[in-house]
């Protein structure tokens, strides 16, 4: 039998002489250490973090009894740091898993066999005051956890997230004293905490003593109201005292300076209210986080508050803050670090606002639980709108048949509005928090609807939302019951196609929409953010949304080689698991951007820039900003010529108003004739440093094309050329010229060699190609194609022929890409024109079979031999770019290794692609390689992997480089998209075409001896 109540399966007990919810606030001794707002710096403020004594049990069944005895010795347990989560440091082992509870389901129970861990230490108290109280505060423990001080019973708490407090007054005592905390792995709660997560365990986030007095303010709710106009505002202070006996408390206002605005007092029974009047008021926003501080006297306490005046509301179906309509460019953030898990240090949390900061968002969705206090006061500061998700997510309900069942199950109903009213409580005093979110994909039920009915009661100055009711499960349900209580369309991963067609135009519903989560970052993605942003921009009623996600969270660890690298699910032998389905993020683990972060920054760039008439240097600026002008930025622009500089400038004073736009002349001067190409390129950048980015960081890029007219391409006429000889077998074909000898592949329908002035140029023969190594993007579409064998082709030549001039061969083959127990995939035309200055031109016309899905890509693959390592390209850069996935890249003239144009993706897939190539050059040190001028643009490749080397790597430590380098040059390579949980791949970025041409020009180059232009702005003339 158990020492203690069997509490962990019991839904109708959740906490037991646990502290009524309260706004989070730490009391101080002075009013500049209040001002200052660090805790630590509190004289009532006592954190026990640190080392804690841990003894872990694979079953709280094996719990020895009286551990909990304040003379138990612990001296040969472990040491264990708090706050932690114990399978980080090798105590059971993390689990990944994205819906299925990691446990048969059978609610409210859990495995008898239930993981236990038991933390114990001592601390001191040197001088108990009779005249104070003593609080200790747990910020969050996973899942449920039993308190005992010197011996005696204090508590138990769920929730993971959230704080739980008891009143330890009576337990502690003066001199040594003993804390023990027993946490189980599993609970009841454990059944509403079914996130898409890593599932780890412990006391994960601060424990800390807070020494009161003896009634003191035990809560406090600021409300404010704003006028019509926003000219005047009023302050409420709601105060609720511990007991019941007249208190003096008295509170001062100060601005956004710091000046003091008024003071005011009030004798307090239980309850009372202070009330302030400004006018005038500098309202809070993301753009603008304007914060007064409140500051609360009563006794020896001094207790701050950072406000903020706004007010959020919806009107005639559009999403107003501080009367303007707005956008939220925001992300979903789970709490994750690579090392310690669940545990996010002060500073961990700030770098992911300031890398957010600097990356245009502006919004953050908890997902799917409340965060750190502290998170949401670094939020009202550096100015982000925040949904505050509660603590639930039953999504295992759906796999195990009834995601509806938990939600409408009476039995869970106390749980469900505790968690609610944890959240709301605890975070009420936020600017940043503009609306409450219910939680994440629990189905619907009437627990549901207690909570939000809750919820509008207690504050109805915030939205709220849930987003699994819109989902068309509950169509009909919508239309015969009152969901009134919700304040937004949420909905998850729509096409653009539905937006546009189906809700626009043909929903009943006039809510305003918001997707709570929408373009899946996950790998090399994603791709369709300017389709959505060009759309929510058409439209008031569309409030933007949330990408999933911030980081791709996944734990560092080592292979049994001691080689350091980021596991996901299953690499811990953990079951059931999602594999690499936590790894779909905007950020790697350590912070370093993905590509896709950059490519949302300039995407919901608040500058945008539009032509007007380019040959005057006229552009339209529009400030996408809602509440400040554009002077804290400066323009600068640059014309490039081919990639180089030509011609620059920079303007200071920038006044668009927000929502508005201006017509700017840049004063560049046009080139006379068309000697090149010319590229203007518009930056804006910050004029002062801020808190999260020094002065010149780029806010905003655009690039034009300026019309100069075509350039005029110099004739290199063949009957000029020194002549070539041919020389053919059943096997090859032999071209000599002057300075070359390349050598045709018959069997293989490519060149096998390509020799100039004695240097070879190939590693094997050439070869078309259609796969590439899927993206975490093409998790769907792979099926397709390794159902239609993309994975395997080969190479079928039907004939080969050739045509011979003095000056040039010209090389015909007949071929198709051909899969095993198959038809062909497609078939072609391949002419290859050799001529005698050592050019080859390539024209392939393509016929691709009726039915298959559309192809990954297509183009000539090649392979070139060790130390070629140098690239130059014309094309988008300086990283890798799509046909959807390029906006934050610009054309021009890039240098760059072979290893640095590869993205290394956690799991290996396509990566280092550069869309709208004209032309590049892979050499070696010296300069002696190959060039590729486009016929037409290509999409351009380079790397030490082949597609099929990625392909079957999974994870970035398997890959063996290859001392060859592998350049794809291709017609075209299928856009990224975001299908690995959102839309399919939009139409326009398919290779869905059945017909097509691909040209391309190979040439031989020692670069000391030609001038690259020159060759590429030439133009080979027969006859």
């Amino acid at each position: 039998m158990f020492k203690w109540e069997k509490y962990w399966e019991n839904p109708k007990i959740l906490h037991v002489n646990c502290e009524n919810p309260r706004a989070y606030f730490i009391p101080y001794e002075s009013a500049d250490k209040a001002e200052d707002g660090i805790r630590g710096r509190s004289r009532f403020f006592r954190t026990l973090n640190g080392s804690w004594k841990f003894r872990y049990y694979e079953s709280v069944h094996n719990v020895e009894d009286g551990f909990h005895s304040a003379d138990y010795d612990i001296s040969c347990w472990d040491e264990l740091i708090v706050p932690s989560n114990w399978q980080m440091h090798g105590y059971d082992k993390p689990n990944y898993s994205n819906v299925r509870y990691p446990f048969p389901y059978d609610p409210p129970f859990v495995p008898v066999e239930n993981p236990a861990g038991i933390y114990s230490r001592d601390f001191f108290v040197i001088s108990k005051n009779p005249a104070k109280k003593y609080y200790l505060n747990f910020e969050g423990v996973n899942s449920c956890f039993y308190l005992w001080i010197n011996g005696d019973f204090v508590g138990y708490s769920q929730v993971s997230h959230m704080t739980s407090e008891f009143d330890v007054t009576e337990f502690i005592r003066q001199g040594r004293n003993r804390i023990t905390v027993m946490v189980l792995k599993w609970c009841d709660g454990s059944y509403l905490e079914d996130q898409d997560f890593w599932r780890l365990s412990g006391i994960f986030r601060d424990v800390y003593l807070l020494e009161r007095e003896k009634n003191h303010v035990r809560d406090v709710f600021i409300r404010t109201e704003l006028a019509d106009d926003f000219a005047f505002g009023r302050l409420y202070c709601e105060i609720e005292m511990s007991a019941a006996s007249l208190e003096k408390v008295r509170a001062t206002l100060k601005d956004i300076d710091g000046k003091v605005l008024s003071e005011t007092s009030a004798t307090v029974t239980s309850k009372g209210t202070l009330c302030f009047e400004v006018e005038k008021p500098d309202l809070w926003s993301a753009e603008t986080p304007n914060l007064y501080t409140l500051i609360i006297f009563h006794g020896e306490e001094i207790i701050p508050f950072r406000v903020g005046f706004r007010k959020i509301e919806v009107k005639n179906s559009v999403i107003y803050f501080n009367g303007k309509p707005i956008k939220f460019k925001g992300v979903n953030r789970h709490d994750s670090h690579p090392v310690l898990g669940h545990v996010t240090p002060f500073e961990h949390m700030r770098q992911d606002l300031v890398l957010m900061k600097r990356h245009n968002i502006n919004a953050i969705r908890t997902s799917h639980y409340p965060n750190d206090p502290r998170f949401l006061e670094l939020c009202d500061e550096m100015g982000f709108y925040v949904i505050d998700e509660a603590d639930l997510e039953t999504h295992g309900a759906q796999y195990a048949g009834n995601a509806n069942e938990i939600s409408d199950d009476p039995l869970f109903e106390d749980a469900y509005i505790d968690r609610m009213q944890r959240m709301v409580e605890r975070d009420k005093n936020h600017a940043c928090v503009v609306m409450w979110s219910l939680g994440n994909e629990s189905g619907y039920g009437r627990n549901h609807e207690k909570m939000a009915r809750w919820t509008r009661e207690r504050d109805n100055s915030r939205l709220i939302h849930y987003e699994r009711l819109f989902g068309p499960e509950y169509d009909e349900f919508r239309k015969n019951n009152d969901t009134s209580f919700i304040d937004v369309y949420s909905r998850m991963y729509p096409s653009v196609h539905w937006i546009s067609e189906v809700f626009l135009n043909e929903t009943d519903d006039d809510r305003p929409l918001i997707l709570c989560e929408y373009s899946h970052a996950m790998g090399n993605g994603p791709g369709d953010l300017k389709d959505y942003w060009d759309l929510f921009y058409s439209h008031d009623r569309l409030a933007g949304g949330f990408v999933w996600e911030w980081t791709d969270h996944a734990v560092k660890t080592k292979t049994p080689d001691s080689i350091e690298y980021y596991a996901y699910g299953g690499d811990f032998g953990d079951e059931p698991n999602d594999r690499n389905f936590c790894v779909d993020g905007l950020v790697y683990p350590d912070r370093r951007p993905h590509k896709g972060l950059l490519e949302l920054k300039n995407v919901v760039a608040p500058v945008r820039t539009e032509a007007v008439d380019l040959a005057r240097g006229i552009i339209k600026v529009t400030n996408l900003y809602d509440f400040i002008n554009l002077s804290h930025l400066e323009l600068k622009w640059k014309v490039e010529k081919d990639g180089r500089t030509v011609d620059w400038g920079e303007i200071e004073e920038l006044c668009t108003a927000p929502h508005e736009s201006e017509e700017i002349t840049l004063p560049y001067k046009m080139p006379q004739k068309p000697d090149g190409r010319y590229f203007l390129t518009v930056s804006y950048t910050l004029k002062i440093p801020t808190e999260w980015a020094e002065k010149g960081h780029e806010v905003a890029v655009a690039q034009f094309e300026l019309p100069v007219g075509q350039v005029e391409k110099t004739p290199v006429y063949v009957k000029g050329m020194d002549p070539v000889a041919v020389n053919e077998t059943p096997e090859e074909i032999i071209i000599t010229g002057t300075d070359f000898i390349y050598r045709f592949d018959r069997m293989k329908g490519g060149f096998s060699s390509i020799k100039y002035n004695g240097v070879e140029m190939l590693h094997g023969p050439t070869r078309f190609n259609i796969w590439r190594a899927p993206t975490d993007n093409d998790r769907n579409i792979k099926r397709k194609w390794i159902d239609a064998g993309y994975d395997a082709l080969s190479t079928r030549v039907y004939s080969s022929a050739t045509e011979s001039g003095d000056r040039y061969v010209c090389i015909k083959t007949d071929f198709s890409l051909v899969p095993c127990s198959r038809k062909p995939v497609l078939k072609g035309r391949a002419v290859w024109k050799i001529f005698g200055s050592g050019d080859i031109i390539l024209e392939t016309e393509v016929k691709v079979r009726q039915g298959l899905p559309f192809l990954p890509r297509f183009g000539l693959q090649i392979a070139m031999p060790r130390g070629n390592e140098l690239v130059e390209y014309f094309g988008y850069g300086p990283h890798e770019s799509y046909i959807d996935k390029r906006h934050s890249t610009v054309k021009s003239r890039f240098e760059a290794t072979v290893d640095s144009l590869h993205e290394d993706y956690i799991m290996p897939q396509e990566n280092g692609s550069h869309y709208s190539t004209e032309w590049a050059t892979v050499t070696n040190l010296q300069g002696m390689g190959l060039l590729f001028v486009g016929m037409d643009d290509f999409s351009f490749n380079t790397s030490h992997y082949t597609p099929e080397d990625l392909t079957a790597a999974q994870h970035n430590y398997e890959l063996r480089k290859r001392d060859e380098t592998i350049i794809n040059l291709d017609y075209m390579m299928s856009g990224v998209g975001s299908n690995s949980c959102g839309p399919e791949l939009l139409p326009q970025y398919r290779l869905a075409q059945t017909e097509f041409v691909f040209r391309i020009r190979i040439k031989p180059v020692f670069r000391e001896n030609v001038d690259i232009l020159e060759l590429v702005h030439s133009k080979i003339i027969e006859g």
